[in-house]
């Protein structure tokens, strides 16, 4: 069967970038006509974000919908600024802040609820990988998602497969291993519900310029998630135009 799925590249400043990147990206990032483009900026860089040729997407949210919740941001306020997008459960907010398997199945559901378009992140660590027990740990990071979030999860989530090994060292998945990840997730969660075959799953780990072409043109791989490549506009350009 073609792959129909229209391709996504989003990218994820994390706790980089400034004005200035952000005005260069405004002007000179344009989203190829046949690929979804989405740039995730600090959360101090949100509002100055809208308006531009590209989607904008949060780093995070908070589980609750408002109050004293110091330094949270809750999808109201997404919505205020017309954010479309917002990752959930990247490894790195797994590892720094301690968000369970549980905690970011919430996330999710409260992300859908609101009309923001989830990026799932999930994704094993170099010693599940050596283990062989890659299936069984992705697997889990996607129950906890649909028992929270049912059948609402098919409609508008994206999934991201980053194995934490390959996120920031340099390292990536070969396209055939990365491949076989997203071939388990797809076929997983089509046995559940057939809209799977409709659901984008990106790929995230050290994709750079030279790379994503490779790893785009995998069947189950409908683009990425960006980090340190998606701060440089010219290698960013590239990957965007890499999944068009």
């Amino acid at each position: 069967m073609a792959n129909t799925r229209r391709k996504m590249v989003a990218g994820n400043w994390k706790m980089n970038g400034d004005t200035a990147l952000l005005s260069l990206f405004k002007a000179q990032l344009k989203s190829p006509e046949n690929v979804d483009v989405v740039i995730c900026p600090p959360a101090v860089y949100l509002s100055e974000s809208m308006g531009a040729d590209f989607a904008v997407g949060s780093q995070n949210i908070s589980q609750h919908e408002s109050g004293a919740h110091t330094g949270d941001i809750s999808v109201a306020m997404l919505n205020d600024l017309g954010v479309t997008y917002a990752i959930i459960g990247h490894s790195e907010r797994r590892q720094d802040h301690g968000e369970s398997n549980e905690l970011i199945g919430e996330k999710v559901n409260l992300a859908l609820n609101a009309g923001i378009k989830p990026i799932f992140c999930i994704g094993e660590p170099l010693e599940v990988r050596e283990q062989g027990t890659v299936f069984a740990y992705v697997q889990a990071q996607i129950d906890a998602v649909l028992d929270a979030c049912g059948e609402q999860f098919f409609d508008n989530s994206i999934i991201a497969y980053e194995p934490i090994w390959a996120i920031g060292t340099g390292k990536t998945a070969s396209p055939e291993q990365a491949q076989e990840v997203h071939a388990f997730i797809r076929e997983y969660l089509s046995e559940k519900n057939e809209a799977a075959q409709d659901l984008r799953i990106l790929y995230g780990g050290s994709v750079n310029a030279s790379n994503a072409a490779e790893l785009f043109a995998q069947a189950d791989i409908d683009g990425g998630l960006i980090g340190g490549a998606s701060l440089k506009i010219d290698d960013f350009t590239v990957i965007c135009q890499a999944a068009n």
